[in-house]
């Protein structure tokens, strides 16, 4: 029986173990891998491959890097393969219904959420920041609209009290690998079943803005905390402390009740806390702006006198 032929296309560390999952898979021939063109990164700006351009060469596989998959030239060589089927796993590109349609069997996303629940660009960061228990993965049919096709499998997984947007990152990229293999299977077999979203029960993952990253002391200290933990490791949460700009790496829920007011640093001993609208919030780990990362007690030690504690 021949082997289904698959196009990936896919940029970032999540879309790594989707094609991993590809690859291990003796049924598929992966011929081909889109991902995005090197861009630069760094003080010396210099061109950084993307995670999976760098295991796509690592197994002599073609990469393929247009700057749009909506050129002609782009769509053209797309069409030349004559691919099965198409995969896609954080791409970062807006596909055509021309490109989705070329495939044989269409084309299948890997999405980092429970869809209908968080269509969109950060449904890590957004389960998180929204108090969410569950989430997971959904392997998905494309269609022009974001995120809005039907679904082959759902597979979920909690979210920890202490999770962070990058802990839940790396679990939900391995899920999504084994989810796609699972889907495969069924596709394979003739047993994959689409079931519609609801579209009633649609929310939006929207992309993280500076606006999300800031750190507003009159909202409650527990949705403070689930926003430092859902950006971390990056983009990370900033906040501004007796005029000082910092960003903030760590943090937790401390007394559950204040009577000051927000943004008052309530510090004591080596404890940094600041009043918020409905209880305090404790900072654990900071980094003010141009320094290095410093603990609560260094922090404490070097700006004590400038937030007022």
């Amino acid at each position: 029986m021949p082997r289904l032929k698959v196009l990936f296309a896919g940029t970032p560390e999540f879309a790594v173990h989707a094609l991993e999952a590809l690859l291990a898979n003796p049924e598929i021939c992966v011929q081909a891998v889109y991902t995005q063109p090197d861009k630069p990164a760094g003080r010396g700006q210099l061109l950084r491959q993307s995670a999976v351009k760098v295991l796509a060469e690592s197994r002599g596989l073609p990469v393929l890097q247009p700057a749009s998959l909506r050129e002609e030239s782009a769509i053209t060589e797309l069409v030349s393969f004559n691919t099965d089927l198409l995969i896609v796993a954080a791409f970062g590109q807006i596909l055509s219904a021309q490109i989705l349609a070329a495939p044989r069997l269409g084309s299948l996303n890997v999405h980092a959420s429970l869809l209908p629940r968080w269509r969109g660009a950060a449904p890590i960061q957004r389960a998180i920041m929204a108090g969410d228990a569950t989430t997971g993965i959904t392997i998905m049919r494309m269609v022009e609209r974001l995120d809005a096709g039907p679904m082959l499998l759902q597979r979920a997984c909690t979210i920890a009290t202490d999770e962070t947007g990058g802990s839940l990152h790396d679990r939900l990229a391995k899920l999504g690998g084994a989810a796609l293999t699972e889907a495969l299977a069924l596709l394979l077999t003739g047993h994959a079943e689409e079931t519609v979203q609801t579209e009633a029960a649609v929310t939006y993952a929207k992309k993280i803005a500076r606006v999300d990253r800031e750190l507003l002391w009159e909202r409650p200290a527990s949705e403070l905390a689930r926003q430092v933990r859902a950006l971390h490791p990056l983009p990370l949460a900033s906040a501004t402390l007796g005029g000082i700009r910092l960003n903030v790496l760590a943090a937790r829920c401390g007394t559950p009740t204040t009577d000051a007011a927000p943004g008052t640093v309530t510090s004591h001993g080596e404890v940094l806390c600041v009043a918020t609208g409905a209880g305090s919030l404790e900072l654990l780990s900071v980094q003010p702006a141009g320094k290095n990362v410093m603990t609560a007690r260094e922090f404490l030690n070097g700006y004590r006198h400038r937030i007022h504690a």
